[in-house]
């Protein structure tokens, strides 16, 4: 008769050694391994190594005992140690109240001594199923709660109409339906993540999830736990398992962003997963496989890029089969008042304003404004707008250019950096000398203003860089 395939695991805890030979040898057709042991304690040192897909478990062990209590004990001891464990209790013949009260305690079956071969086969093959089941129930919850939420502006599509976004466009429309991984360049606030939902969404994968990672904001010491994912034990923090991001990815999308900020000494680590297409935990010992496509997003210019002391070379080649570069919003001016009215008229449903009028001067000094912080700095400052703007139109100062460098000929040199005593101001001025000195790589920047990554994109977002 053609049998499946087996189970995984399963341990025999019992006092007495003929009952423990017996069961090897009848489970050994369902189970890669049975392990037997004389002692719970020896077993449940045993589950460190490898859980076990059943255990079996005698109700009594002390000599003349016949009510369970050390039974009981340590069926509640092995669902402390492991919730998901599926335990079916081995009962002297007749014990039927020992059998219901333990079941009521947790066990999943019972099998009276002596038993019966063809129901001990049929009971234990039913509770490793059981097993079986409850974990890919446990791995879908865990896959959803490690499942990123659109950021802020994520239900904003991406829009323009200039000669330079038509291509990206293009780009999206033959990228999309392959299984090839994308690397996504452009400066801060383009619109990459935009990209990458676009062709998610236009993918055959669309029906799986889209799962984001910010490599710039994950700190190195959590960096595999993050994306493989950890057990329970693995470190101090470790109370229980958790699924890793391209764990939660498998069968969907899996969007890297600020790819170009991952140190060098863990980007093979992420090549490895990549190549080998599974991932270990940390602290387990078995690897599992993932089925993700992989895009990738950098602010990194192609020339950082391709310093071997900044990124790895076979890491870039994984993943940039289709390179799509987004311009910078200073490249496509006639994409701005597109993107404003687009802005203007979100932020005013949501704010309940009146639809106001965008008068010619203030529309010339929004599209000859250079937005060093592109797209996301544009929404923010449409935000502002609409907040503060008064009834009948916008002005200029509504939308706050003088923060900017939008092109003032008639004024007054600005004071230097070391006579302008404003806090705010001097602070953005810092923090965009130092992105620009390091071509906007947000780990070099953070350093040299002594901030974390975290800090900086704080601040990056406050001054719409």
């Amino acid at each position: 008769m053609k049998r499946g395939p087996k189970f995984s695991r399963c341990i025999v805890v019992d006092d007495d050694p003929d009952i423990l030979l017996s069961a090897r040898l009848l489970l050994r057709e369902l189970f890669e391994e049975v392990a037997t042991f004389t002692s719970p304690d020896e077993a449940m040192a045993a589950m460190d190594v490898a859980l076990p897909d059943v255990i079996l478990l005698d109700a009594n062990f002390g000599r003349g005992a016949t009510n369970a209590a050390e039974g009981f004990h340590w069926l509640a001891e092995f669902l402390k140690h492991d919730p998901q464990a599926v335990v079916v209790m081995i009962t002297a013949h007749g014990g039927v109240q020992i059998a219901v009260e333990a079941m009521k305690r947790g066990a999943t079956d019972f099998v009276s001594k002596p038993w019966s071969n063809e129901r001990l086969l049929a009971t234990v093959r039913t509770a490793a199923a059981l097993r079986s089941s409850r974990e890919e129930a446990v791995t879908e919850r865990r896959r959803a709660a490690a499942v990123t939420t659109p950021t802020a502006g994520g239900e904003t599509p991406l829009l323009g109409k200039s000669p330079l976004i038509a291509r990206v466009f293009s780009l999206i429309d033959r990228a999309a339906p392959t299984e090839a991984n994308v690397l996504i360049l452009g400066e801060n606030g383009t619109g990459k993540e935009l990209v990458a939902r676009e062709l998610h969404r236009r993918s055959r994968r669309t029906d799986g999830v889209l799962v984001s990672v910010d490599l710039g904001a994950v700190a190195e010491n959590l960096f595999e736990s993050e994306l493989f994912g950890h057990v329970k034990g693995a470190f101090t923090d470790a109370r229980g398992d958790r699924i890793g991001r391209l764990q939660a990815a498998d069968g969907g999308t899996l969007f890297l962003d600020e790819v170009g900020n991952l140190p060098l000494h863990l980007q093979p680590k992420l090549l490895t997963a990549l190549e080998q297409r599974q991932v270990i935990p940390v602290g387990a010992n078995k690897p599992v496989p993932i089925d993700v496509r992989v895009i990738a997003a950098t602010n990194l210019p192609p020339d950082r890029l391709a310093d071997e002391s900044l990124f790895r070379q076979d890491l870039l080649f994984r993943l940039n089969t289709v390179e799509i570069e987004l311009p910078p919003l200073r490249e496509r001016r006639e994409d701005i008042l597109l993107l404003v009215d687009h802005f203007v008229a979100l932020y005013a449903k949501k704010y309940g304003k009146p639809v106001r009028e965008l008068p010619g001067d203030v529309a010339a000094a929004l599209q000859a404004y250079d937005w060093p912080g592109n797209v996301r700095a544009l929404r923010h400052a449409a935000e502002r707008a609409v907040i503060l703007a008064g009834e009948d139109r916008f002005t200029v100062e509504d939308f706050s250019l003088s923060r900017g460098t939008a092109p003032k000929p008639s004024a007054p040199p600005s004071p230097s950096p070391g006579d302008d005593l404003n806090l705010d101001r001097a602070e953005r001025h810092m923090v965009e000398s130092a992105l620009k000195k390091h071509s906007y790589n947000i780990s070099l920047a953070a350093a040299e203003l002594g901030l974390t990554r975290a800090s900086l994109y704080r601040r990056m977002d406050k001054h719409g860089l």
